[in-house]
């Protein structure tokens, strides 16, 4: 059997084994990310069924015919529209059918109910396909750091070409980067390119404007590559020609911040030790109430996924898992820093996937 086929059959047997124990016959899968997950079928339309007994339905509509046959040979697919309506009418009782509570409308979930059979009881599950992805296969870890690698020499090429300069706007950087991440293979961003100058480094989520890169600004690089199935996610922070010592001081306490997260994501550390190992160091420097968000997320079909180092994350991380470590200081009026790396949590020491230098740089 292929290797994609065993790996999918792999991850259904994993969910049918948690069905069983929580008495539930077969699931209605349609969080697309998650069909893909457990068929390998990539488009915008489908519905999956997983059964305890490892019977699996795939539906999807006539625009998918050839890509549902080419990416999912080992399930005969049901073309057909709605496809989850499609499949659930289907369902012969007495069974206990699981959704995807936390992707369902109130309107779809009535109009299942309309289609099933009496004796078919649709129940509300959560966080379940989820659980199961926050452990990534062999196959999943060189994806994350194939496009993790490519978004990396994307930025590298940048900053050698002089792309990053006084007198360019946060536009026009934000599109060189996509440009080249484009060109090097990836199919889309992670998410929408943050460049952001002077007083925008202040917003954690700044999107790039025409605002022009003045000397002595920071400049705060967020990006990501998306291709196959996988995310990337990293973020840098540079000072244009002049450094001041505000800059300096403010670069040099995330940056100890960072790394010391860095060295807390071992396995079996609590997830809010790792996001307190950032915070403490942050707040005795005395920018505590500037760090406004969490720490990091998981990275992978899609770019913000569990795990979450917070202060209210809850769980150990554990080897697969991946994680972002991301501190930041945002000083409204005067500017702010932030520094990102992805992370894969072994049995040892964290792998750093995204690999551009994070020493002070003046460009």
């Amino acid at each position: 059997m292929p290797l994609a086929d065993t790996r999918y059959e792999t991850r259904r047997r994993t969910l049918a084994a948690q069905l069983a124990s929580q008495r539930i016959d077969e699931m209605l899968v349609t969080n697309l990310i998650h069909i893909r997950y457990l068929s390998g079928f990539s488009g915008s339309n489908a519905a999956l069924t997983v059964a305890t007994d490892l019977r699996v339905r795939i539906a999807t509509d006539g625009r998918y015919t050839t890509q549902i046959a080419e990416e999912v040979p080992d399930i005969a697919a049901t073309i057909a529209r709605p496809s989850a309506q499609a499949l659930i009418q289907d369902i012969s009782g007495p069974k206990r059918v699981g959704f995807e509570a936390d992707y369902v409308s109130v309107a779809q979930l009535e109009a299942w109910q309309r289609a099933c059979a009496e004796d078919v009881e649709l129940v509300p599950v959560s966080g379940l396909i989820e659980n199961i992805r926050l452990i990534k296969d062999p196959i999943e870890l060189t994806g994350l750091r194939n496009i993790a690698e490519l978004a990396t020499t994307a930025l590298a090429d940048l900053l050698a070409a002089g792309e990053l300069a006084v007198g360019r706007t946060e536009r026009e950087v934000a599109a060189d980067l996509e440009y080249r991440m484009r060109l090097a293979g990836s199919e889309r961003t992670s998410f929408d390119t943050i460049v952001a100058s002077g007083p925008n480094t202040a917003k954690p989520h700044h999107t790039a404007t025409d605002r022009v890169l003045r000397r002595g600004d920071l400049v705060t690089i967020d990006y990501g590559a998306y291709a196959d199935g996988f995310n990337s996610d990293a973020t840098r922070t540079f000072i244009m020609c002049e450094p001041t010592d505000f800059s300096r001081e403010i670069y040099e306490v995330v940056l100890q911040a960072q790394l010391a997260g860095i060295a807390a994501a071992t396995a079996g550390t609590a997830l809010v030790d790792v996001d307190r190992a950032c915070r403490d160091i942050i707040s005795q420097a005395g920018y505590g109430e500037y760090f406004v968000h969490s720490t990091g997320h998981g990275v992978g079909m899609e770019v913000h996924e569990g795990p979450s180092a917070s202060t209210v994350g809850k769980g150990e991380l554990a080897p697969g898992m991946t994680l972002t470590i991301e501190p930041g200081i945002y000083i409204p009026g005067r500017g702010g820093v932030r520094i990102e790396d992805t992370l894969i949590i072994t049995r040892s020491q964290p792998e750093i996937i995204t690999g551009v230098s994070k020493e002070l740089t003046v460009v």
